[in-house]
């Protein structure tokens, strides 16, 4: 950020009275109507320039300089990023002079220099958050959120893609701070990485924000538009030809594109915007499994071996309208409407045998070629209205309304072959589903300065319901006697009332927030096979608290404490199983409880002249962890069930070092460290189960930015992730190196971009990982083998550079249900 000044000029006429006049003012961004934190204040006297008084904006922008003889004064208002203004008034005797509300537009001139040269990887820790630009990790663009977040300390990213923050795969997502109940991995998908301005990291959220997840918050800000005028920005993207053949039945198709228009003058701001994303990736995979039969005295064996090939495309559409009446009400609207749609295909060859347990002795075996399609499509449609009004008091009142309907269905096509003549069937089962969704969210925000801070106070209703149509076909349907169990109708029903109050503020040097969140909740599921319906009331207390303590203005120590909750999807409430593939069924319970989390951490925060550095000691206490659990359910298939699992705890390291090594050379490196411990009783489908496991793991994200000249750099990055443990086993190790070499050209407003995604150079053991279960009866280990070596080539064109946020709506729920 760079720094905006605004300068205002006051004249008044010099008296000889006491020195306890104040003026006072409050600093908001002009397109947000957000307060600007931390600008600086400086008054200098006209007469000869010297420096009278100064203050600092507190988290509502509010500033004051008290103490302040008659006179003529030069007030400069400085933060990163913005334009200087000019206004005239007077100090005369003993009268305060209140400014109101002092608008800052951003600089271009800056924005500009930080298009062409800027290659600092930014980093910014505050009381409750760290937040990080989006921009500055080229090997994320044209790809998606999940792209740029895995180059965050503590996040990390899988070969399935799942994403964990500080080794917990639950946590919330925010876009421009709207709450969003849907599942992580598939918000982060459809939203490119191009649309993202900036992402923070709340790690202990505050009482405003919902309790929901288990490892904090991420809030994505999306780009921003033009003051006055119109901004276009276009993204394309193409792969090419693939290095590595996989013997994959087809060819990955990989290409994308994203145009955003925004058009501002004076109360209107009107942005629209579409996206299309293709990126297949090609991949293989090596299992081997056994079952026992202690009844039957027999072990049952089942390697195999073959194809998994992922073929992924979305595309979406978007609106947003925001209409400010005047400095105190704004309205604002936003549309969406998308399509997501997967297909993994899993094409294996299996070795079955079945031997005598006590003595190895062959009893049969097979050969076989399985071929599993697993589709998965989704039709999102939203629409959110909000409306702010700011009073005389600088107090503020928000409401907004948000409605979703969504249609998800798919299922999996199963068939078992004759090998090698692929022509004959031995089974052949069909596992379509329909998952329509409809959910809305009101909410009700009151904010009002009260001393040096800001209360802050609220309502929340949410309501969501989800009818689920599970069928099974089997041919031949002899095969399977027990084939009514997998068919059936389910409707869940989710509702939450919420209230909430905190208080946040700044004493000297000490930052604080603290308050306290009431929720009401209920949830309902009723199946079609089950005349009684399956009830949960809870009735829960959300208190949190965060400390920021500055030392001087190199080190701050902060602390924080906050209790959530991580609630159960629908999808984990199904009792119906799903032949997820071959070796595989899954289904869920549904009287599974939700996860309740307690989080605390301690930190330290450094500065200094060529970089900044952070520190955090966190732990979190969890009880009833939903576990995802092995059992087998015939000789060559394990049955796979969401259940509760006892207690767990978690206390770890994170830390992050930002460093200039030289005038060309920028080093971000960031990793976690932890110890997960998990115990206690389970149940997988009425019989219990002892969970025991504690381990510890860690992850490392590095990014080197090498600066080649005003306009080219190279930069290079590595995630990693050691090996971590589950329930019943632990995933492999999992390693992907990326290159990037950016050019800018016409003055930043185009970059050209080749990416080498996923480095393997044919020895780094790149883009697999090894994901092992075992239990008394069950063994499983399967290697993930992705595709390496991908090569892409990003174009990108700025007409006008982006400076307002593009409130868009979000997925409440049906992408949780994805």
């Amino acid at each position: 950020m760079k720094l905006l000044c605004l300068l205002i000029l006051l004249s008044g006429i010099f008296t000889a009275s006491a020195q306890n006049a104040i003026i006072k003012g409050r600093i908001i961004d002009a397109q947000s109507q957000s307060p600007v934190e931390y600008a600086s204040a400086a008054l200098f006297s006209t007469i000869d320039s010297g420096l009278v008084a100064g203050s600092i904006s507190n988290t509502s922008g509010i500033f004051k300089i008290k103490k302040i003889a008659p006179g003529n004064y030069l007030l400069k208002i400085t933060f990163p990023g913005y334009e200087p203004q000019y206004l005239k008034n007077s100090v005369a005797g003993n009268s305060d002079i209140d400014l109101g509300i002092i608008r800052l537009t951003p600089s271009s001139k800056m924005l500009n220099e930080v298009a062409i040269s800027g290659q600092k990887i930014t980093a910014l820790n505050k009381i409750d958050k760290q937040s990080y630009k989006a921009g500055q990790f080229e090997s994320a663009k044209g790809g998606s959120a999940i792209d740029v977040l895995k180059n965050l300390p503590s996040v990390t990213v899988n070969s399935q893609g799942d994403i964990s923050v500080r080794g917990a795969a639950g946590f919330m997502v925010l876009i421009n701070g709207k709450p969003v109940l849907a599942d992580a991995q598939t918000v982060l998908t459809q939203l490119p990485a191009n649309a993202i301005d900036n992402i923070e990291l709340i790690t202990a959220p505050s009482s405003k924000y919902d309790p929901d997840s288990h490892g904090g918050i991420i809030n994505i800000m999306t780009k921003k538009g033009v003051n006055d005028g119109f901004t276009l920005i276009a993204n394309a993207q193409g792969g090419l030809p693939s290095t590595t053949d996989y013997n994959n039945l087809k060819k990955p198709q990989r290409f994308n594109g994203d145009i955003t228009i925004n058009f501002k003058k004076k109360k209107w701001d009107v942005s629209i915007g579409g996206n299309y994303t293709r990126n297949d990736n090609e991949g293989y995979r090596e299992g081997n499994a056994y079952t026992k039969n202690i009844a039957a005295n027999t072990i049952t064996r089942f390697p195999s071996n073959g194809e998994r090939s992922f073929d992924r495309y979305n595309y979406a559409g978007r609106a947003s309208i925001i209409y400010t009446a005047n400095a105190n009400n704004v309205i604002s609207a936003g549309f969406y409407s998308g399509k997501r749609y997967q297909a993994r295909l899993a094409d294996l060859l299996y070795h079955n045998t079945t031997s005598n347990l006590s003595t190895g002795a062959l009893i049969n075996s097979a050969t076989y070629f399985n071929s599993n399609l697993q589709t998965k499509e989704g039709t999102f449609n939203l629409g959110n209205l909000d409306y702010t009004h700011i009073f005389a008091n600088k107090s503020n009142l928000t409401a907004g309304l948000q409605y979703e309907h969504d249609n998800l269905y798919g299922g999996t096509l199963n068939r078992n072959l004759e090998y090698p003549n692929t022509n004959d069937t031995i089974q052949y089962v069909n596992n379509p589903y329909k998952r329509p969704i409809s959910a809305y969210r009101f909410k009700l925000d009151y904010t009002i300065p009260i001393g040096q801070g800001k209360l802050e106070s609220g309502y929340q209703f949410r309501h969501d319901t989800q009818q689920g149509d599970f069928d099974y076909f089997v041919t031949p349907a002899t095969s399977q006697p027990d084939i009514d169990k997998f068919k059936g109708s389910t409707n869940a029903i989710n509702e939450i009332n919420s209230v909430y109050s905190q208080y946040s503020g700044k004493t000297g040097q000490l930052e604080y927030n603290g308050g306290l969140r009431y929720e009401y909740a209920t949830r309902t599921v009723h199946l079609s096979y089950d005349v009684q319906s399956h009830i949960l009331n809870l009735s829960n207390l959300f208190p949190a608290a965060n400390l920021l303590y500055h030392l001087n203005k190199a080190w701050e120590l902060k602390t924080g404490y906050s209790k959530r909750i991580q609630r159960t999807s629908n999808l984990e409430l199904n009792p119906i199983p799903e032949r997820e593939h071959s070796e595989t069924l899954e289904e869920g319970d549904p009287d599974l409880l939700p996860e309740f989390i307690d989080l605390a951490e301690l930190g330290i925060n450094h500065t200094f002249d060529k970089g900044s550095f952070f520190s955090t000691i966190y732990y979190q206490h969890v009880q009833n962890p939903i576990q995802r659990l092995n059992s087998v359910y015939a000789d060559t298939i394990l049955n796979r069930v969401y259940t509760n699992a006892g207690a767990a705890r978690m206390w770890g390291l994170e830390a992050g070092l930002n460093v200039n090594l030289c005038k060309w050379w920028t080093l971000y490196v960031g990793g976690n460290i932890y110890n997960y411990k998990i115990h206690g009783i389970a149940s997988i489908l009425n019989v219990p189960v002892t969970i025991s496991n504690n381990k510890w793991a860690y992850s490392l994200n590095a990014n080197n930015n090498f600066q080649l000249g005003k306009t080219s750099s190279i930069q290079v990055n590595i995630n990693y992730l050691s090996k971590r443990p589950t329930a019943q086993g632990e995933d492999g190790a999992f390693l992907v190196p990326n290159t990037s070499f950016k050019k800018s050209l016409m003055n930043g407003r185009l970059t050209v971009s080749l990416l080498w995604q996923n480095m393997n150079i044919g020895f780094l053991g790149a883009n697999k990982q090894r994901i092992t279960t075992s239990g008394p009866a069950f063994y499983t280990t399967t290697n993930y083998i992705s595709e390496t070596d991908v090569f892409l080539i990003n174009l990108s064109f700025n007409l006008n550079r982006f400076t307002s946020k593009l409130k868009l709506p979000t997925s409440e729920t049906g992408n949780r249900e994805f």
